[in-house]
């Protein structure tokens, strides 16, 4: 899962702040309504230079174009934002508040933990500083201390759209596809229709929800709704390439791919393009995609911000180097243990040989409740070097039953281990 799951405070931080600021006119009406927030700020700060809130409004105005855009230059302004808007005011709750989204933003999980921590220390009671909390541990990997804070958002404010979506995110996690359906598409219903980008990340996440469990055509329609609402918009663009090579389209999974790329050049969207392109036939630049994938990887693979999951899976299956992919997973490993990384940590460990520590660490991922149809395969190739055939069997049949991406290549794994050893 690649930032699938986006920061649902800022949508409310920007909502509130935004409220009674200005009405959109003729020149902004056309503009994103993160931008037609940046707008707004901008004039507020242009009418009272020395008041903190318009910096607040812009750091958060800002944010929100980072997720609308997934371009994290935005990030970049809106620090300088809240820097200046603390210089005005030092106390200020909601510029560190975004603060921390902000980190969440960059992915530096660990550091924006401890903000959130503090913050809640000073206010117990703020609902959405647990809304942090619930982010930043669900990336870390610490989900019964998310699911606590997700707890507290509902036991603070029940029924509220940032509780609701978080709610929804650990459902998955934990298995409930079905209910974490449920509440996103509560949510959804509960977004006013004056919210586009809102209501486009909730039927992306429905979307996304929907493919897992196989449900293919109502995927389909929902991404596009999504892309109807928000054009362009990279993780609808993501999801609905899966759609496209769950169905064998693969030149469509491409153009989707180039088109997200071109738009955001995240590092990640890079190894997903060099793959569609391989499953596409077209080899050649499939190659030459890869290789810029590595480079560009391996540049950021130090910082928290990285693409370090794609690439020990760019080592582990495509260049065949797993000394390399151990290292990196080990690297990754090291700081967050949510069930994607312990995922690709394990796949590492196998490639490399060392399947009983990788059959513990895959496991470890499985034990959270996830149902996800990579990972079930990974779990039945490594419970068959190990010699575990009813594990093996059970993890595999567990992935061709959701009909999801990956479920293909689970059945020919199953296919070829029932040729191996038939039943007598």
């Amino acid at each position: 899962m690649k930032r699938i799951f986006e920061l649902w405070i800022v949508v409310v931080t920007v909502a509130t702040l935004v409220a009674g600021q200005s009405t959109p006119n003729a020149a902004t009406a056309e503009l994103s309504p993160s931008a037609q927030g940046i707008t707004a700020a901008r004039k507020a700060i242009a009418d009272k230079p020395k008041e903190h809130t318009g910096y607040d409004l812009l750091a958060a105005a800002l944010v929100r174009r980072a997720q609308e855009t997934a371009d994290a230059t935005f990030y970049a302004q809106a620090e300088d934002a809240v820097e200046k808007s603390l210089e005005l005011a030092p106390n200020n709750f909601e510029a560190a508040k975004i603060h921390v989204s902000i980190l969440l933003g960059e992915h530096e999980y660990p550091a924006a933990l401890e903000a959130a921590k503090t913050l809640n220390k000073g206010v117990p009671d703020d609902v959405m500083v647990y809304g942090l909390l619930t982010d930043a541990d669900v990336e870390l990997g610490n989900y019964s201390e998310a699911e606590t804070a997700a707890q507290w958002m509902l036991n603070l404010r029940p029924g509220n759209l940032p509780a609701l979506t978080r709610a929804a995110h650990l459902r998955e996690l934990f298995g409930d596809t079905e209910g974490a359906y449920e509440l996103m598409e509560l949510a959804y219903q509960s977004t006013s229709p004056t919210e586009p980008a809102e209501r486009a990340l909730m039927l992306t996440q429905m979307g996304h929800l929907r493919l897992a469990s196989g449900g293919v055509e109502v995927a389909e329609k929902l991404l596009q709704q999504a892309l109807t609402l928000l054009p362009g918009y990279p993780l609808a663009l993501g999801n609905l390439a899966q759609v496209r090579i769950t169905q064998k389209r693969h030149a469509e999974a491409v153009a989707l791919l180039q088109q997200r790329y071109q738009g955001a050049k995240h590092v990640e969207y890079l190894y997903d393009l060099a793959e569609a392109l391989q499953l596409a036939g077209r080899g050649a630049e499939a190659k030459r995609a890869f290789a810029d994938f590595e480079t560009k990887s391996l540049a950021e693979s130090d910082g928290k911000n990285n693409s370090n999951r794609e690439l020990v899976f760019y080592y582990a299956d495509h260049a065949h180097q797993p000394a390399k992919a151990l290292n990196v997973a080990k690297r990754e490993f090291a700081w967050r243990h949510d069930a994607y990384t312990l995922d690709a940590y394990a796949w590492a460990l196998h490639v490399s040989g060392q399947d009983a520590e990788a059959r513990k660490q895959i496991e470890a991922a499985l034990a959270v409740g996830i149902r996800d149809s990579k990972i079930f395969t990974h779990a039945g190739e490594i419970a068959l070097k190990v010699r575990d055939r009813a594990a093996a069997q059970n993890y595999l049949q567990q992935a061709v039953s959701l009909h999801a991406v990956g479920s293909e290549h689970a059945q020919l794994v199953l296919a070829q281990a029932s040729a191996r050893n038939p039943q007598r």
